[in-house]
């Protein structure tokens, strides 16, 4: 959804959004709760997104869904203010800052960044989760394997002589 920044009344603009979103997470429809004001030239948005996803466990490799709930709040200002400049050093008061060009904002840009942004490294379908046996492969959650434990590996060998 595209917003026209000559168009924001003043007052400002809430906005309620339902859409469906393609990304490397499957996406059910997200909903985003959105205020955006204008302040000069700078476009401020806040509010929250919420987004069903559904990941891959990175123990047991098994797919599961979880509900995101992301607070957005994103200064927008022209990219006008970047020309000139090779290089700039971000401060910490410029980490919720981006850019527009011309008189749109993209609010579907804003939305699928902030999912990508807070999607977990390592996604865990529970943080219980055992995760598969190295050797077998068996859902450790399900039940334990046939695997020996006590097969140490041969490079480990010199730790066992060590007395404390």
């Amino acid at each position: 959804m595209k917003v026209l920044i000559s168009e924001i009344p003043e007052e400002g603009l809430d906005l309620e959004l339902q859409d469906m979103i393609k990304s490397d997470a499957s996406l059910s429809p997200i909903r985003a709760q959105l205020r955006i004001k204008k302040v000069g030239t700078e476009v401020a948005v806040s509010g929250k997104i919420l987004a069903d996803v559904e990941l891959q466990c990175s123990r047991c490799l098994k797919d599961f869904r979880s509900m995101l709930t992301i607070p957005v709040d994103v200064l927008y200002r022209p990219i006008e203010n970047l020309r000139g400049e090779d290089k700039h050093e971000l401060k910490v008061d410029e980490l919720d800052m981006s850019f527009y060009s011309g008189d749109e904002l993209d609010l579907l840009d804003l939305i699928k960044e902030q999912i990508m942004l807070n999607l977990s490294m390592k996604p865990l379908c529970s943080d219980l989760c055992k995760g598969i046996c190295l050797r077998c492969g068996a859902d450790l959650n399900v039940g334990k394997c046939g695997c020996s434990a006590k097969e140490i590996d041969t490079r480990l060998e010199a730790l066992k002589r060590i007395k404390f």
